[in-house]
Parts: C-alpha cells; structure tokens; sequence
C-alpha cells in the first residue's frame, strides 16, 4: 500500500460526521425504536432527610396506563459500584437506585412508575402518597483525604521576603449537555439479557457496574453508546436510575426506556465543581517562589460517583503547575453532604488547581511589583530541566514553557491590552487585564483499537474510545488513512459498544487520542505488515495500548475586562488562547475544543452556579433561575498555538479538551480582581454577576 502524497494528520479538514448531524439523521437514545416500551417516572424525594413512614401506590397502580410501580421494598440486595481510589478513602456511601427506609437528598429516587407512555407515566407519580418524617440535615463527613509534602514548608514561610494569600470558592455547576441523560433498553427473551443504548461516555464502565451492583453475568448486558449529545464528564459513569431501568427491564422481561427531563438533570445529575481552595505562596526579595501551601476541600453530595474523588485528586496533585518551588504542603480533603451528587466536569480539578496558584502569582505581582509574565516566566521550570518530575508525582514531559510565555505575549499583544486597560481608567473607568500559565495532563493508561483492511480498499475500525460530538469518525479516519495509505472515505468507525469491542475505557480526561489514537496508530502498523507479509486480506490486528505516562499540554490566556460602576455589569471586551497541545491530529477540531471550552469557562466564572438553600433544597432547578452563556457574553477570542510534541505517545499528541477549561477561569479571575485592585475593595467570589461586583464595589 502506498501512502497519498498529502499528509491527513495535521490536515485541518471539516467533520465528517456533521452532514448527517446537520440534517438530523443523529440517532439519539431517544431515538431508538423499542418494541412497546414501558416508559420510567421517577418519584423523587421532596426533602434531604428523613424515614419513609409509609408510601401508598395503589392509586398510581390504578391509573390509565400504568403497567407497574416499584419501591424500594421491592429491590434486592446491592451493592455500590467501585470507585477510582485516587486517594486514600476512609468511608462509603450508599448508592441508592431507589431509596428503601431513608432518603438522603432532594431528588432522590424513592418510586418508579411504568407506563405506556412518558405522560402517563409523569401523571401517576403525581398520585403516589409519600409520608416522609423529616430530620435533621446530617453533618458533612470526611470520605478521602491526601497530603504532599516536600521540603520544610515552615521554615521557608517564616524566612520568606513576601507571603501572600487567596481564598477560591467554586460554585456548583449544572454541566448541562445539550442531550440529557437516558437509556433505551431491549430485552431479549431468548437469553433473559438486555441491550442497553445509554447516552454515556464509558459504556464498559457501565456494564462492569451492573455486574458488580445487579451480579449479571457479562453475557446477559451490551451498551451500546449512539450518537450522545455532550458529556463533559457528568456522563462519565452509571446513574443509579439508570442501572434500576435495567433491573426493572430484566424482572418485567420488557423494553424500558427512561429520558430524563431538564428539571432531573439540574436535581439529580452530578453537579461539578464546588471545591474551595486556601492558599499561600512564599518568595525571596528576588521574587523566587520558596514555597507553596494548599488546603482544598471537595464535595460529593449523597453518593460517591466511580470518578468522584478526581476533582479533589487532581486540586492537589496538579500543583506545583509548571513551576519550580522548593517546599510544598498541600493536602485536599472530600466530604459527603445531604446534596445532589458531584463529579467529574470538564477539566475535574485541574481549573481548581491552575485558579489558587495563578491567583497567588497575581497577588505577588502586585505585592511585590513585578510585571506579572515575567515573575511567571523566572519562576517556570527550565526547558534545560524538561523532562521534570515533580514532588506530587507528576512527570512534565516535554515544553518550553518560557518560550510559550514569550510566543504568547506577541500573539496576545499584551502591550496593547494593558495600554486599552489604561486608557479606560484614565477616562474614569475601571478595568482590568488578566493572564494565566496552565499545564494539562492527559488520562494515563489503556484503550483498546482493531483495524480490519478489506479486499475493496477500505477499512474499520472498532475502538474503546466513544465520542460525544468530539468528531471520533474523522480525526480516526486522518490517523488511519497516513497509516495504511488510504483515502479517509474509505474509513469506517465503530465505536461506543460492548457488543463489538469487548474492553475499553471510553473518553474521559483528554484522552481518546492521545490514547485511543496510539492504539489505533499501532493496530494499523501490525494490520499493515501482515499484508505486506503476505496475509490474504481481510486481515484484522488488534492493539491494547498503553501510554508511558501523561502527556501534559501547557500554555496561556489572557483576557481584558470592563465593568459599568453604576450597575456592577462586566463585559469581556477582548480574550486570546495560547496553547500547546502537541501533534494537531485536525486543527479545525483542536479549535473547536478551545473555543468550546473557553465558552465553559466564561460560565462557570461569569454567570453559573447551583443555588442550595440551607435545607437542601435546589433553588436553580431550570434556566429561568440559572445563567447559561450566550453567544453574545463571550468575547473576541484569537487563538495562537505552539506543537511540542510528546515523547509519551506515538503520535506525540497531547490533550486538548480540557485545555481552555484550565487556563482560562484564572485569567478571567486575574482580570475581574485587577479590575478592582486601583477600587481599594475586594473582589467578590465567583460567578462575578452584575449583583456580586456591584456589592462588593459599594461594600
């Protein structure tokens, strides 16, 4: 087989996948045709705590429609599924698929009804009669906890020239995909066992989860993950509704289906962020940092997700960042409470992590009146240094990360940032210009990719990494198509079911191509030489790849930002992204992500958060009471890249999904403070909305 002249990878070449999205022919769990499905209701409870007295169905039961409904009464024994053990963890929780004698937090499942349709459904919930007898909210608990240590912290705190200190607090957020959650399920009489079509990001997570909760045998279970309408981490694992909707189908041996509303997602889908963060930095009177201490504490509601301890995980273990400071002391604690759940979003601590650290730099800029690039670019480890192992356990593996500071201040044109940022407070305005380094690991581990090569010139390919609007089908294709010699059309994706691929991971921290990418590149070379070795085609090679370590993507933002003192509101007037995600398998794409990201990051510190009251109750249940971003909240955004490749992968790719998600909340909380900095009054905590900043300017 002879390779194209044209080189596909780097190639910045449209989606192949969007002509059928943009006609509407995606096929959704929604869209999945069932043979006379009975349709899932959930009760939930109306209060976090408190004993079920007493719980009358009959007139649910007796309603038009209504094929059965099941409490907790009837459920058997089970279990919780695993949990990732990232750190060290000194207590469980219950996973309560529907609540047996207590119930734990607003929105939690104590009733299930069945029906021939989803109104009628929705209808009998409404005459169910629950008797619950309230109690008192519990206490938070300490679930996990670790600490780094190196170097003498104190001493050098005691000796330091400046000391500074910040405070983050990070609002809940509802991650709010376009599709919410759900799933379609099949049942096949002839083997008792169920297809499942889950709107998911890890379909063999979820099928190890029923046969560790439910004790399946694997043989009875496929998911099959569609086309799924966004993810961001919240789909990263199984729901206890939907492992019920399982059990349900197996014990009424019919098709199932359960789509939760938008009101469901803001109550009982994990919530994420929510961590708040204390920190200290010490420097010389040379502006060297000396040492770094980080208290963290994370949440994790009513139950604890398999990934759940990762936002507290990597808030901690992600610092230093891409810094050198002798002496460290950070430790990050998780607690339970009385909430919906919390997990995993978009980034998962990293932004936490990048947000103390740049935020103290910023304030040791000031403290000490340095420019603040260039107190970031004396204290950044040296390129002399790379590859660099930190005292957290990281391996940076490769970068120039002064270089990038240098290249992003030209691309950026800070000179004229700070000039348009002058100019506006000179004529009385008040205005601030932010920036921030970040560092980005890619997921570790493991994906499982198979290429077959057909006697008609084309090829498929099976993959453990899904996707969720990533465009899986084409930066695949451009990988495939350099390595055998194909044109991309020629290029078939199967991904997202356990049915066709019997091991994976799925895609979540930044990892499907750097991973699942490698996999792919090797099952191709061995693919390529058995037919040059003489193999009659189809020929079909497999790979199990793992990575030598993380790939960790690294850069800056900037942004510049102006607030109307008469009514408190903020206006992003100009942004730039400066980032370094190694090999570009598809740039188009590699621009999506960032501007995808950045648009989270302009919500979650700008206008986003979950509103709990101290009951427990949700008081942001539905985007009346809870600030998405639009299009017209979001910046001019230039973006300027740099391409160090990883030695980590053989692709040398690095993430790029949760890059702008991590760089870019520090550089719009540097802004908003710098803003306030010449007011002589602090800052508000996030989301700065106009009400915030206006109380805080006015305090």
């Amino acid at each position: 087989m002879n390779k194209p002249a044209s080189q596909m990878i780097g190639a910045a070449i449209p989606r192949r996948e969007d002509p059928a999205l943009l006609k509407g022919q995606g096929r959704y769990t929604a869209d999945i045709a069932l043979n006379q499905p009975l349709h899932i209701a959930f009760l939930r409870s109306p209060v976090a705590a408190g004993r079920i007295a007493g719980i009358d169905i009959s007139e649910a039961l007796a309603a038009p429609g209504v094929h059965a409904v099941l409490t907790g009464a009837d459920l058997p024994p089970t279990t919780s599924p695993d949990v990732l053990p990232v750190l060290e963890i000194e207590g469980t929780l219950p996973y309560p698929m529907l609540a047996r004698e207590r119930v734990t937090c607003v929105g939690e499942p104590v009733a299930a009804v069945f029906a021939d349709s989803p109104a009628r459904a929705a209808d009998a919930v409404d005459l169910i009669a629950l008797d619950i007898e309230d109690e008192d909210l519990p206490e938070p608990r300490r679930i996990a906890q670790r600490r780094w240590q190196s170097g003498n912290a104190r001493q050098a705190f005691d000796h330091a020239a400046h000391v500074v200190e910040v405070e983050t607090i990070h609002p809940r957020v509802a991650p709010s995909p376009m599709e919410p959650r759900g799933v379609a399920i099949r049942y096949d009489a002839e083997t008792d066992g169920v297809t499942i079509f889950q709107s998911t990001q890890t379909p063999h997570r979820t099928k190890t989860d029923l046969m560790r909760v439910l004790q399946l045998d694997p043989d009875r279970i496929r998911i099959v993950a569609p086309d799924v309408g966004g993810g961001f981490g919240m789909k990263g694992f199984a729901y206890p509704e939907e492992l019920f909707a399982t059990w349900a189908a197996l014990q009424l041996k019919r098709d199932v289906r359960w789509i939760a509303t938008r009101s469901e997602e803001f109550l009982s889908a994990a919530h994420g962020r929510g961590l708040s963060s204390r920190g200290r930095l010490a420097l010389d009177a040379e502006g060297r940092f000396l040492a770094l201490e980080a208290r963290i504490d994370a949440p994790v509601g009513n139950w604890i997700a398999a990934t759940a301890l990762m936002p507290a995980f990597n808030a901690g273990r992600i610092l230093p960042s891409g810094y050198v400071i002798p002496a460290l002391d950070i430790e990050t604690q998780v607690h339970s409470h009385p909430t919906p759940p919390v997990g995993i979003y978009r980034g998962a601590g990293r932004p936490e992590a990048n947000v103390i650290l740049e935020r103290l730099i910023d304030e040791a800029a000031a403290v000490t009146g340095r420019d603040p690039l260039e107190l970031r670019k004396q204290n950044l480890v040296p390129v002399s240094a790379m590859p660099h192992d930190t005292a957290t356990g990281n391996h940076l593996d490769s970068g120039d990360y002064a270089a990038a500071l240098d290249a992003f201040a030209a691309a950026a044109d800070l000179d004229a940032l700070r000039a348009r940022r002058d100019a506006i407070r000179d004529a009385g305005g008040i205005a601030g210009l932010g920036l921030a380094f970040y560092v980005d690991p890619s997921a570790a581990g493991w994906e499982y990719a198979r290429v077959t090569l057909n006697a008609d010139g084309t090829a498929h390919i099976a993959t453990g990494a899904t996707q969720q609007g990533h465009g899986r089908l084409t930066a695949f294709s451009q990988i495939a198509a350099d390595a055998l010699g194909l044109p991309m059309e020629a290029v078939t994706l199967d991904a997202g079911d356990t049915g066709t691929v019997a091991e994976g991971v799925g895609a979540v921290g930044s990892r499907a191509t750097a991973i699942g990418g490698s996999a792919l590149l090797e099952a191709c070379a061995k693919a390529k030489a058995m037919v040059e070795g003489g193999a009659p085609l189809p020929v079909t090679a497999e790979s199990k790849y793992e990575v030598a370590g993380q790939a960790w993507a690294f850069g800056a933002y900037a942004a510049l930002v102006e607030i109307d003192p008469e009514t408190g509101t903020p206006r992003l007037l100009r942004a730039h992204a400066h980032d370094d995600t190694g090999v570009m398998v598809n740039p188009v794409q590699v621009e999506g992500q960032i501007r995808g990201g950045f648009a989270q990051a302009v919500g979650e510190t700008m206008l986003e958060a979950i509103a709990l009251d101290a009951d427990g109750q949700l008081l942001t249940g539905s985007f009346m009471d809870y600030a998405m971003p639009r299009a017209d909240d979001l910046p001019p955004l230039a973006l300027s890249h740099s391409e160090t490749p990883s030695p980590m992968n053989p692709l040398g790719a690095k993430g790029v999904g949760e890059a702008a998600t991590t760089g870019a909340p520090a550089a719009l909380i540097n802004a908003i403070t710098d803003a306030f900095r010449p007011t002589g009054k602090a800052p508000p905590q996030m989301p700065f909305s106009p009400s915030r900043i206006w109380d805080a300017l006015n305090a």
